[in-house]
């Protein structure tokens, strides 16, 4: 999984628009999941494995297994608080969904 790419803004007329994303993150040591939100979600599964941030430093590497898009940031930080009270069963249940984007950044 590269980490460079960059997020591919959408574009309408003479209006860019760059999307948001939710994501879930699996820690490859012990299997626990870290749920965020952001608008670039390899750079900032990068971030997060160099150790930039403190809550998922110690649990590294981390591994994506979950993106999804939202239409505007209030949206996307309503989702990111829903996942945030998730388990691991519903988790799984996303992963394996059809709002799983994360073919699309491979």
């Amino acid at each position: 999984l590269s980490t460079t790419v960059e997020t591919m803004p959408h574009s309408c007329g003479a209006f860019v628009f760059m999307p948001f994303y939710v994501y879930i993150l699996q820690s490859e040591s012990d299997g626990t999941f870290y749920k965020g939100s952001t608008e670039n979600p390899l750079k900032r599964l990068e971030q997060h494995n160099l150790g930039f941030t403190s809550s998922t430093k110690f649990k590294r590497p981390w591994k994506i297994v979950y993106i999804e898009e939202l239409p505007s940031k209030s949206e996307m930080l309503i989702r990111e608080k829903k996942l945030k009270r998730g388990n691991k069963d519903y988790f799984r249940k996303l992963i394996n969904g059809n709002k799983n984007l994360l073919h699309q950044f491979l």
